[in-house]
């Protein structure tokens, strides 16, 4: 009967068909979560694009392969500097941008195609890509998976926008607003450590070492998330920041 059910809401409704694909991964989209979840060994990050590769040559429409693929494009990104940022950022705005022409009501495509539109801007230049006109785009992007989904990727979208006052300069620079939207990030998802880290790196630069040096050590000790990737990247670059905080507050 449940089965039923769906298949005749599904045929109701085209964008319930659309909801229900993108719901459901096809085997190789579920092959590449299992192996996203090991992301940070090298051997599987070559598995899960290669995978996923070969899986898009045969389905270049499918929506849960392509918004993964960007994400192992930002993932690839994140963290790195210049050229390799902005070339492997570019890849996952634009991956980002084909699954948002596949189903522009899921959060996964905007989520993606932003927060990559975000790694190709710090790679290629906050200033450059404020001239190059990106910053309407990263924000038409960024808000609108706050529209759709603002708690996807444990308040993802909401991290990115939080980040992004903090990393555009003076004086389009607003460490009040990036700050209240990480306190809603780490009030939602205490475990998201880069919350926390990113959080302690505003009050740090709007000049409060003391509230930042207790907010990084309540990130630091947080338990296992579930992304052991993730934790262990935000772990790496929250202890980067304790030498910074311990310089201030002398």
């Amino acid at each position: 009967m449940k089965h039923l059910l769906l298949l005749l809401s599904v045929l109701a409704s085209p964008a319930s068909a659309q909801e229900v694909a993108a719901a459901t991964p096809s085997e190789p989209a579920a092959r590449a979560d299992a192996l996203h979840s090991r992301r940070d060994d090298p051997a599987v990050e070559k598995e899960l694009e290669s995978l996923l590769r070969g899986a898009l040559q045969v389905s270049p429409d499918d929506y849960g392969l392509l918004w993964r693929m960007a994400r192992l494009r930002h993932w690839q990104a994140d963290g790195l500097k210049g050229e390799p940022m902005a070339r492997l950022g570019r890849e996952a705005w634009e991956w980002g941008d084909k699954a948002i022409k596949v189903n522009p009501a899921g959060v996964e495509g905007h989520y993606y195609a932003g927060i990559g539109l975000g790694a190709y801007s710090q790679g290629a230049g906050i200033l450059r890509a404020l001239t190059e006109g990106l910053e309407g785009k990263f924000n038409a992007r960024v808000d609108k998976s706050m529209q759709i989904g603002a708690s996807f990727d444990r308040a993802g979208p909401l991290l990115t926008k939080g980040r992004y006052h903090f990393e555009l300069p003076w004086p389009k620079r607003d460490l009040g607003k990036s700050a209240a939207l990480l306190r809603q990030v780490i009030d939602k998802f205490p475990g998201r450590i880069r919350g926390g880290v990113y959080l302690a790196e505003t009050l740090l630069a709007d000049g409060n070492a003391a509230e930042a040096k207790e907010v990084l050590e309540t990130a630091l000790a947080q338990p296992p998330s579930g992304d052991p990737p993730e934790d262990r990247r935000a772990l790496a670059w929250g202890k980067a920041l304790q030498p910074k905080i311990q310089a201030a507050l002398k």
